[in-house]
């Protein structure tokens, strides 16, 4: 059989993820520390642990509706409400799904057809590019620049918008940045979207993950922004339940009703026991949020302190669970510096460009690790640096 004539060539195509590269290596050698993969190294809490142990005693192993269970709909109706201020009819606007990455998917294969544009600000998450291209959609990426935080200028936006335009991403707080938007920015970018018909994916998973002096703000809290924005939003970053693969969109009745009928013929529903699970997780765990939040800002702040002393600059992130400093000090390239960092010192930490182009010069670390496991990589990328010197000076 000739294989490559009848894969797909969209599918084909595909990047493999540039995350999952240096992590596979580091995980076959010994006494590799990595800060690779954005997974927090808190255990599920015993509360959620508990409401899914308890729902397998009683044998509730059947499907749920196809949206999710009724109960689990209302609570992050509830939740969306208590937390950010927005307000979604649980009956009709709110979709669970197999993780947040599943409501990218189908928000994105519910909007875009061929020929449509998709702006993507670059760096980002590596999911948005290779789904919109499968649907036969044209990717249009724009880089955001590390003097503006790498926030998405109102500039930036106008010159991405064509005719063609169909969505806009907003992927804040940002993997793998750590960018935010503040109100004041997100008020600017809505006033350019509402006088056309474009729609916005609002990619929200490190939402309670905000270390600014206010709340997270979303766009879709904005006057006439409800209307034309998909908020997507799960429970592996806030409540530590990546395993559970449980997340939700929240959105227009209209576009919900599509992205549930493409959901019902690929998926059919969310897990059951994670549901029962994230149940207790919205309606009990706002203390377990901020517990996690609290550690992870004292771990953020640590790692740019001692990134800049060493001589990464970097700037400070207001979001998520990463750092990405600049790396161009050492003149090499995000590659480059991966590689041999990883096989110098036995450190895995991920290149910008696995972001896109526009994070080339940069890597990215994730702080959702130990304090010791932070300090004892650092001494490892501080030595590496070192080294590099002493072989700039003897070279």
């Amino acid at each position: 059989m000739d294989y490559s004539s009848l894969i797909a060539p969209a599918a084909a195509e595909m990047r493999p993820s540039g995350i999952r590269k240096f992590f596979d290596i580091a995980a076959e050698m010994d006494d590799c520390i990595s800060l690779g993969v954005g997974e927090p190294d808190f255990k599920t809490p015993w509360r959620i642990r508990d409401a899914g142990i308890k729902s397998l005693q009683k044998g509730k192993t059947s499907y749920t509706a196809n949206a999710g269970m009724k109960e689990l709909r209302q609570e992050i109706a509830a939740y969306m409400e208590r937390r950010f201020g927005l307000s979604y009819d649980p009956l009709g606007q709110i979709l669970v799904t197999v993780g947040g990455s599943e409501a990218i998917d189908m928000c994105i294969r519910s909007l875009v057809a061929p020929g449509d544009e998709v702006i993507i600000p670059e760096p980002c998450f590596v999911c948005y590019q290779p789904i919109t291209t499968l649907t036969g959609g044209v990717p249009v990426p724009v880089p955001l620049k590390a003097e503006n935080e790498f926030r998405l200028t109102v500039a930036e936006l106008k010159a991405a918008i064509t005719p063609k335009t169909k969505l806009l991403i907003m992927p804040f707080p940002c993997n793998p940045t750590g960018a935010v938007m503040e109100r004041e920015d997100l008020e600017a970018i809505a006033e350019v979207l509402r006088d056309t018909d474009i729609m916005v994916l609002s990619d929200e998973i490190y939402a309670e993950l905000n270390y600014c002096d206010h709340p997270h703000v979303s766009i879709a809290g904005l006057p006439g922004m409800a209307e034309r924005t998909v908020v997507v939003n799960g429970f592996s970053k806030a409540f530590a339940m990546t395993g559970w693969r449980m997340g939700f969109a929240c959105g227009p009745r209209e576009v919900i009703a599509v992205m549930t009928k493409l959901h019902q013929n690929c998926i059919m529903c969310a897990p059951t026991t994670s549901q029962y699970a994230a149940v207790v997780a919205m309606r009990e765990c706002d203390d377990e949020i901020e517990r996690m939040r609290q550690e992870y800002d004292m771990r953020r702040r640590f790692l740019v302190s001692r990134l800049n002393e060493m001589g990464l600059s970097c700037f400070e992130p207001k979001g998520a669970f990463y750092v990405f400093p600049s790396i161009q000090s050492t003149g090499l390239s995000s590659d480059e510096f991966c590689e041999r960092l990883l096989y110098a010192k036995r450190v895995a930490v991920v290149p910008g460009t696995a972001f896109g182009d526009s994070g080339e010069g940069f890597v990215r670390i994730s702080y959702a690790y130990s304090v010791s496991h932070l300090k004892q990589a650092l001494d490892r990328i501080e030595s590496f640096l070192q080294q590099l010197r002493e072989e700039g000076v003897n070279g």
